[in-house]
């Protein structure tokens, strides 16, 4: 008979589950079925035909041909019905989920956090949820349950149990994603982003390129006033992102690579994949970066392994390598010139390439040409025992001028001349003293203190000698005071004196009292009142 009620419930699991409606009218068949073997007790999949109507929902059971009432299963046959169409429906939706997100991998997606379980973060993602490891977040980036998040579909797998999708915020690919979203140019392909380098939570460098020659790549990344990068460090909780100009020459980019510093000379040597870079010693800091992050991203996004000389360094290692070569019989100035255009610029660059470049680019024989390498490589000896030296010394002199900062600081009390207003404890102050006092008799304490980098010794001088000098300053007279030169202090103690002696006899009556400062009479007293 019709069954209306039937078929909405299957359009209602297809629309809900994104599941073909025809699948949910096979697993209502292959449910009805199972719950028939179970009635009877029987194994064979060939004994019992379902079959679902698809135009009115109409559900008709047969065994080896013999039509059986719907109600014949029973309620044991009914239970089994309902576990194994929940089975197959949550089946056909991991499929469903399956396939849906498979094609998404490397796609942004946005969602909402549910919970933290171990470190992993868990996104709902809608029908399914998502997974970021702590690996895939960015380090020192904090969320909250219910936040909404952008991250990226890492990967999708199929498990029995649920579809896991991975996803990633640290991925260098998230960049690459929200510059399509953010500039249109990008999207559409017009600007390309030729490489790209991240440390995530930290910084990151692209470079781009426009096939449009009216189109800047830089200017269009950055936007008006910087709108479009702005969305996208927002995003990414303010991690810096440097954009540079993409070159097919590769001492172009990377030069480009290493701003905002600015490169005085690059050097290639495509034998060892090395790019020598010279900068002068005020933007050597600027190229390396904090921690050496600069030069590390920069080396990362053009494919070169970046050494960063000064120019004395760099003049150093050539006339080192000129002189090492010069040394032996047959090498001659063309010969060094060649060599260090192919950007062996030290002799420790020579051992490392081996005799094959000096064969195939000088056109020596291979026993002339391993000489070469021989002594250089005994000079190479040679300046790694002198820059294990130089190290040792700039590491002691650093000591050195570390324990004298250190010995200056502590010349008066360290506690005092930090800060001068915290009260000081005098009984432990000389106690300390007389301890040290024991240990060394020869130590002086105090500002007194004649140690390297202590306060100075302080120089007095008698009466005398200050008295022939003339004129004194205010503080001299108030250290020092001269017999024949009355200092300030000493006049201000006889007006104090001089006061309180006028105010005393005019205590006692011996002296009458001032005149009233006023102009008026002065009212004459009478007898009661002077008594």
């Amino acid at each position: 008979m019709p069954n209306p009620e039937l078929m909405r419930i299957v359009d209602g699991i297809a629309r809900d589950k994104n599941i073909d409606r025809e699948q949910v009218y096979s697993d209502i068949e292959q449910a009805v079925a199972s719950g028939l073997r179970k009635h009877y007790n029987t194994e064979d999949t060939n004994e019992f035909a379902v079959t679902v109507d698809r135009t009115n929902g109409d559900i008709s059971l047969a065994r080896q041909g013999e039509i059986l009432p719907l109600s014949v299963m029973g309620r044991i046959g009914a239970q089994t019905v309902k576990q194994v169409m929940i089975q197959l429906i949550r089946q056909d939706e991991r499929g469903s989920i399956y396939e849906e997100y498979k094609d998404r991998v490397g796609t942004i997606v946005t969602g909402t956090i549910a919970r933290f379980e171990g470190g992993a973060m868990i996104v709902n993602l809608g029908r399914v949820e998502g997974i970021m490891p702590r690996s895939e977040q960015i380090p020192g980036e904090q969320h909250e349950v219910g936040e909404r998040v952008q991250a990226l579909i890492l990967e999708v797998r199929d498990t029995p149990s649920a579809v896991k999708i991975i996803l990633s915020r640290s991925h260098p690919e998230l960049i690459r994603r929200l510059f399509e979203r953010e500039v249109p140019e990008v999207g559409e392909r017009t600007i390309e982003i030729k490489a790209l380098a991240r440390e995530p939570g930290h910084r990151t460098k692209i470079a781009v390129s426009s096939i449009d020659s009216k189109v800047d790549a830089v200017g269009a990344c950055v936007g008006v006033r910087g709108s479009r990068i702005k969305n996208i460090v927002d995003e990414l909780g303010g991690e810096k992102i440097d954009i540079v100009r993409w070159n097919e020459s590769s001492q172009i980019l990377i030069s480009n690579a290493l701003k905002p510093a600015e490169v005085t000379e690059v050097a290639l040597c495509f034998e060892l994949g090395r790019a020598t870079v010279v900068v002068n010693d005020d933007q050597l800091s600027l190229a390396i970066g904090k921690r050496g992050q600069n030069v590390r991203l920069a080396a990362r996004l053009t494919g070169w392994d970046i050494d960063i000389l000064t120019p004395p360094e760099f003049q150093n290692g050539v006339q080192r390598l000129d002189q090492t070569l010069k040394s032996m019989e047959g090498i001659t100035q063309e010969m060094v010139d060649k060599i260090v255009a192919l950007g062996l610029i030290d002799v420790r660059d020579i051992e490392e390439v081996g005799t094959g470049p000096l064969m195939e680019e000088l056109g020596l024989d291979e026993e002339f040409a391993q000489k070469i390498v021989d002594r250089c490589a005994e000079e190479a000896k040679i300046v790694a025992v002198e820059q294990e030296a130089k190290k040792a010394a700039d590491a002691k002199a650093k000591a050195a001028d570390r324990a004298l900062l250190q010995a200056g600081t502590k010349g008066v009390d360290g506690e005092a001349f930090a800060n001068p207003l915290l009260p000081q404890n005098a009984e432990a102050a000389v106690q300390a003293d007389d301890t040290a006092a024991d240990t060394n008799p020869d130590r002086r304490h105090g500002a007194l203190e004649a140690t390297e980098g202590g306060a100075p010794e302080i120089i007095t001088h008698d009466s005398k000698s200050i008295a022939a000098e003339g004129e004194l300053s205010p503080e001299e007279e108030a250290i020092h005071p001269v017999s024949g030169v009355e200092s300030d202090a000493e006049r201000q103690r006889k007006d104090l004196n001089d006061e309180n002696e006028d105010a005393a006899a005019l205590a006692e009556g011996r002296v009458a009292p001032p005149a009233p400062a006023s102009n008026e009479p002065v009212s004459q007293m009478k007898p009661d009142d002077e008594a």
